[in-house]
């Protein structure tokens, strides 16, 4: 049975012909939704997790199409593109010696693999990436970077671009001055035993090495070890491996607008997770956030925009839905996009891009989302992963920033389950975004970018 919730929830559409009242009476409607959790509560149980690339992933989005065909939205469709797909395998380290005892760790998305049988080999401690830029190349022959960081909570999670560089340029860098394997510092703010998955990449020319993230404990653990001066060594089996050229999807759906000269609104989030939990935080709330706002602004009536809901595949392991969306839509006539997926904690700022033609679009946004408690921020809106090349074409962008401090905790980790999704502060979510869509959907002005 798919989505039984659904069916029960009726969406009345507003009376009122004052524009500023009928978008206050959507958005406050809205703050009694159910239907986002539905939609996370069945993603995350009816198919748990959605490796890129593989039969889960694409299990996902037949189930995606019959959903959101079942909710109502036109020209509901799977657009499938190849991926070379990566998947894990036999993940094991363990510290032999003296000190013997097991560590937690997980694999990185297109890490080598060791021999099947394993490989032992000296830990060498690098602080921070720097220091591991810093090593003399060569010296790294035979032996395992151990690469740390100092990443911490922040409301915006903006740390996250700095200390994610450990992850994605360090098994590189370590590779080029020959390390047998590399472990890092999991890019996360938890302690818990719950490793933290995530891609890395290898250039051209560069042999993957085995990769893996520790736990953070099991980092601290490792770094006290090496703290105490004498030799360690560790004893590593992973066994991922690439199964060749699969095909991943995005899936498309729309509320058709009564003037299509006005443009797309599109709408993101990505279906895809990592399989060590069910992707609940990352990033199906954000599906349920997108789809339940577009689905409130269909059922109020057709509004002047089309709206097109996007559910991305294969974003945690390089964006290629979001890459492969462009190529293949780059020339329809998009106003604005945007895109959920932080969780659902909260929105707590409103960040835009619009040109200067466009403050009293902005200024309106912002009267619409105060009173949920958003504050029009500052910066300049990028739009999201999946819709961050549409912006950087000159599309405009809208960004609704939610609470980030207790996202890393769980970010990527086997802890990302529904029981993380907090019902009341997700309400909050669709409200804020049934709001953003009744204003830029219906807005008579044209929609454009600052240059």
């Amino acid at each position: 049975m798919i989505l039984p919730a659904l069916a029960a929830l009726a969406l009345p559409a507003p009376q009122a012909d004052d524009a500023d009242l009928r978008v206050a009476q959507l958005r406050d409607a809205a703050l009694e939704d159910d239907y986002a959790y539905a939609i996370t509560e069945a993603i995350t149980t009816e198919l748990g997790p959605r490796l890129a690339g593989t039969a889960e992933e694409a299990r996902a989005r037949k189930w995606a199409v019959t959903t959101l065909t079942r909710m109502g939205f036109k020209n509901v469709r799977d657009e499938p593109f190849p991926l070379k797909t990566w998947v894990r395998g036999v993940e094991r380290a363990m510290v032999v010696g003296e000190n013997s005892q097991p560590l937690v760790l997980t694999a990185l998305g297109n890490s080598g693999a060791t021999p099947a049988a394993g490989l032992t080999g000296e830990v060498v401690f690098f602080p921070t990436l720097d220091d591991l830029k810093d090593a003399p190349d060569g010296s790294l022959a035979g032996k395992i970077a151990f690469v740390s960081h100092a990443m911490t909570r922040t409301q915006d999670g903006s740390q996250y671009g700095y200390y994610g560089a450990v992850r994605r340029q360090g098994p590189a860098i370590a590779a080029a001055k020959g390390a047998a394997a590399i472990l890092i510092r999991s890019v996360g703010t938890d302690s818990h035993r719950m490793p933290h998955a995530g891609s890395t990449v290898f250039p051209e020319g560069t042999a993957p090495i085995p990769a893996a993230a520790l736990a953070v404990p099991d980092a601290d653990q490792l770094e006290r070890l090496v703290g105490r001066g004498a030799p360690v060594r560790v004893a590593l089996t992973l066994t991922p491996r690439i199964v060749g050229t699969q095909n991943s999807g995005n899936v498309v759906a729309e509320v058709p607008g009564r003037d299509p000269a006005a443009g797309i609104v599109v709408v993101a989030c990505h279906l895809d997770s990592w399989d060590l939990g069910t992707g609940a935080i990352d990033d199906a709330s954000g599906c349920g956030i997108v789809a339940a706002a577009a689905k409130r602004i269909m059922d109020a009536g057709r509004p002047r925009r089309t709206i097109r809901v996007l559910w991305a595949g294969s974003e945690e392991v390089g964006v290629f839905g979001g890459k492969a969306y462009f190529d293949a839509h780059k020339g329809d006539n998009h106003v604005l996009a945007a895109e959920s997926d932080f969780g659902a904690d909260r929105i707590w700022r409103l960040d835009t891009n619009f040109a200067p033609a466009n403050k009293p679009l902005a200024d309106r946004l912002a009267a619409a989302l105060a009173p949920l408690g958003i504050s029009a921020g500052r910066d300049p809106a990028g739009g999201g992963a999946d819709v961050s090349a549409l912006v950087s074409a000159g599309v405009a962008g809208v960004d609704l920033q939610q609470d980030g401090t207790r996202y890393f905790d769980l970010h990527h980790t086997p802890d990302d389950t529904l029981d993380k999704v907090d019902p009341a502060q997700m309400r909050q979510n669709v409200a804020a975004w049934t709001a953003m869509l009744a204003v830029v959907a219906d807005a008579p002005e044209a929609i454009s970018a600052t240059k």
